[in-house]
């Protein structure tokens, strides 16, 4: 799925609380025994790293295009002070920053420095990209970890057509990276306990195409004992991007499509790369890993659904109430789409003016063109960039996303957010565009995280709002409820009203997102 500007994926990768009552005791080993091997880690600030461990077998060879395989027991030494090969990617959406190879399944483990006589919560975090790039070793999670006291676990997973390629009689076809998330849960729930981890306490958290993947997982089978709670970050399963939204001439997407349409891709991609017929797998694994990398480029990515992964398309299983009964906490960024308008600005300056505006409204909404003219017009904004940026947040993020939380909310606890902090870190790349960063998409990430080494925030008020998030966010890690101390109380979403928590530098409070949004007009547009 193609949700992330280039740029984004970028310079997230070329950038070279709540605290358990448990006692503390001496500083924790950095020497650790896992279910394979014994890993041989580092201590960085006031945490303990592991940095590149397999989690599956290399998917090379004949496991290309193969579900991911265990790894077999090993008696032998690793040395875990240096992250693993980041899923192959385009140059450009890795930023050219580190080694890509397909024998790319690692993960990172954080814990606090110190022992903690009870386990901890452990946090399995799958990032963003659109499924096209990224890495989890470009998330640095010290902060997470000590702050509040839990283990943190980022994860590589295949990218691309390498993670999305749907063929028929294909086991696994659609789904290889998420198939290695799930598998990285398995990892997480056969070796926590050597890190001092809870493998019962388990939370899934991502943002963009990571947060698609949470959702999903909330609705696989796959995923059933492996996840007791889920933060999903800009990625609700119910996110519907009308066309033009995410790059002009782009069709509408959604997260999620049939294995029959995703079969029917990848028939299509193969033939285009010389494959077809009886050898079409056997053609394809015998290709050159750039080849593939530069085909998906027009690969559309998504998760498969029909299929045994994901046996329903994870938005009708929500509505269906056939999600996991476990918390969920859930929201996104106020001003989503400036990043992606401003991405399409710098690309060609007249994709968005005055007078395309009354087109690219028709294009995405057809019928209701007019209709949504009337609530967003023209001259309620500074510019036509900024107006189809808060149309397509509105329509594509902010009100799938809270309508999506309601749905779960009636068998599930529940707690929505959305970002709201100014002068953010332009980590997407497009402050030249003239379109304002404001909350746009990815924007709270360097709250959460270090990211690549760096520290984004850029004032006292910032690292204050990001020690709350991170407290917040932990404590749900801890208990399944948001809190933080001197700080508001979070209402939980039900399946009628969804207070939402925004979060802003010097000012937290609940709000009436919907109403901020205009979702009860979306809310009546059949699409």
């Amino acid at each position: 799925m193609r949700t992330m500007p280039v740029a984004l994926a970028a310079v997230l990768l070329v950038l070279a609380g709540c605290a358990s009552t448990s006692d503390r005791s001496d500083s924790a080993p950095l020497e650790v025994a896992t279910a394979t091997a014994t890993v041989h880690g580092v201590a960085v600030e006031n945490t303990r790293q592991f940095l590149g461990i397999r989690y599956a077998e290399p998917p090379i060879g004949n496991l290309r295009w193969s579900p991911p395989q265990p790894l077999p027991t090993s008696d032998g030494d690793v040395d875990a002070t240096a992250p693993g090969s980041q899923c192959p990617q385009s140059a450009t959406e890795s930023g050219g920053a580190q080694t890509t190879d397909e024998d790319c399944l690692f993960l990172n483990v954080t814990t606090p420095l110190v022992t903690s006589n009870d386990p901890l919560p452990v946090m399995v975090w799958w990032h963003g990209g659109g499924f096209t790039s990224g890495s989890g070793s470009a998330y640095e999670a010290q902060r997470i970890a000590s702050e509040g006291n839990v283990i943190v676990v980022t994860v590589n997973y295949r990218l691309g057509m390498l993670g999305y390629l749907g063929l028929p009689g294909l086991r696994g076809s659609g789904n290889f990276g998420f198939a290695d998330q799930i598998q990285s849960l398995r990892w997480v729930n056969d070796n926590a306990a050597a890190f001092g981890g809870d493998p019962d306490n388990v939370t899934v958290f991502g943002e963009s195409a990571g947060g698609m993947a949470a959702c999903a997982a909330l609705t696989s089978p796959a995923a059933q004992g492996l996840v007791d709670k889920a933060a999903i970050m800009s990625g609700s399963c119910a996110l519907d991007f009308p066309t033009d939204s995410i790059y002009p001439g782009v069709p509408e997407q959604r997260p999620y499509v049939s294995l029959a349409d995703s079969e029917a891709t990848g028939i299509e991609v193969a033939q285009q790369l010389g494959c077809s017929g009886s050898n079409t797998l056997e053609c394809l694994r015998a290709l050159p890993t750039d080849a593939l990398v530069a085909q998906g480029q027009s690969f559309s990515n998504n998760l498969a659904y029909g299929t045994e992964m994901l046996p329903a398309d994870p938005v009708r299983a929500v509505e269906d109430g056939a999600a996991l009964n476990v918390p969920v906490f859930s929201g996104g960024n106020r001003a989503e789409q400036n990043s992606f308008v401003g991405g399409a600005l710098l690309a060609d300056p007249s994709t968005v003016t005055a007078d395309s505006y009354p087109t690219l409204l028709t294009d995405a909404f057809g019928s209701d063109a007019a209709r949504v003219a009337d609530v967003y017009p023209l001259q309620h904004f500074p510019s036509a960039a900024l107006a189809w940026a808060s149309v397509t947040t509105d329509a594509a993020w902010s009100c799938p996303t809270y309508r999506n939380n309601r749905e779960l909310a009636a068998t599930a606890p529940v707690y929505s957010y959305e970002f709201a902090d100014t002068g953010t870190a332009d980590v997407s790349g497009v402050g030249a565009s003239g379109v304002p960063q404001d909350a746009a998409h990815a924007t709270d990430m360097p709250y959460f995280f270090d990211i690549a080494g760096h520290d984004l925030l850029k004032t006292p008020a910032q690292h204050d709002l990001a020690r709350t998030m991170i407290a917040y966010l932990t404590s749900f890690a801890h208990t399944g409820i948001p809190s933080a101390a001197d700080a508001p109380q979070w209402p939980r979403t039900t399946a009628d009203v969804s207070p939402v928590l925004q979060f802003a530098s010097g000012d937290i409070s609940v709000i009436d997102a919907d109403a901020e949004h205009h979702c009860d007009f979306w809310n009546s547009l059949a699409r």
